[in-house]
């Protein structure tokens, strides 16, 4: 894969045979970080489980410490009191039928998490197909299928993100922005994988978590030293 000059610059400075120490290496990812935009960092975990067995998913949701960065815009499928409840908890789009409509037929996306309170589950998951290739649909574990629809808006406003293995087994996760620095990026990473570690499954055998990556948007990988981690 051909690189620009500034990556290959920023690779220079970053020992691909080395796991450094979480905070190190969010500085490298801070000193490397080379775009004229705010980057996202993203952490990339490789867990020692096989999530072809429902016993060894892992997945889950958490509100980060320093939130992500991001303004997350807000799909909420609610009706009466608990409507009201998610506008006024800033929710950005709030409907029923209309918003099932808007989405089949229309193809419309401008959201970044879908809350649903438990009694419109039956309408929503016709859009399971639309939603599920997505990340987009609500589930009980992460939190975004609940009767306080007002609570769940409020967290993901604040900088809640799920966690969830895809099928080679490794979470990919937004953990801030480069703008935030060293130390905050080492608060919200100690969250996440508290959380990763906390969700580990009882089938789990061996080495749980097999290696730990960080990068920025535009930057290059930096592994972060797993085992003090477990």
């Amino acid at each position: 894969m051909f690189r620009g000059k500034k990556y290959q610059n920023s690779a220079k400075q970053i020992d691909r045979a080395v796991q450094y120490d979480s905070k190190d290496a969010f500085e490298l990812v801070c000193k490397t970080a080379s775009a004229k935009f705010d980057e996202t960092v993203e952490l990339h975990v490789k867990l020692g489980v096989d999530s072809r067995h429902a016993d060894q998913q892992v997945r889950g949701a958490i509100v980060l410490p320093n939130g992500t960065g991001k303004t997350v815009r807000i799909l909420v499928f609610a009706k009466g009191d608990r409507a009201e409840a998610a506008r006024a908890a800033g929710a950005d789009y709030v409907g029923e039928m209309d918003m099932v409509e808007k989405i089949q037929k229309e193809g419309w996306f401008d959201f970044d998490v879908v809350i649903a309170s438990p009694d419109m589950m039956g309408m929503v998951g016709r859009l399971g197909r639309l939603l599920g290739p997505k990340g987009l649909m609500p589930s009980p574990k992460a939190g975004t299928v609940t009767p306080d629809v007002a609570k769940a808006v409020q967290e993901a406003k604040a900088g809640k993100v799920e966690y969830r293995l895809d099928k080679t087994n490794i979470i990919h996760c937004p953990i801030g922005k480069v703008s935030f620095g060293p130390d905050k990026l080492n608060e919200n990473f100690s969250a996440l994988i508290g959380a990763i570690i906390k969700a580990k499954p009882a089938a789990a055998k061996g080495q749980y978590i097999k290696s730990c990556v960080t990068a920025s948007t535009m930057g290059p990988g930096v592994k972060i030293a797993t085992a003090r981690l477990v």
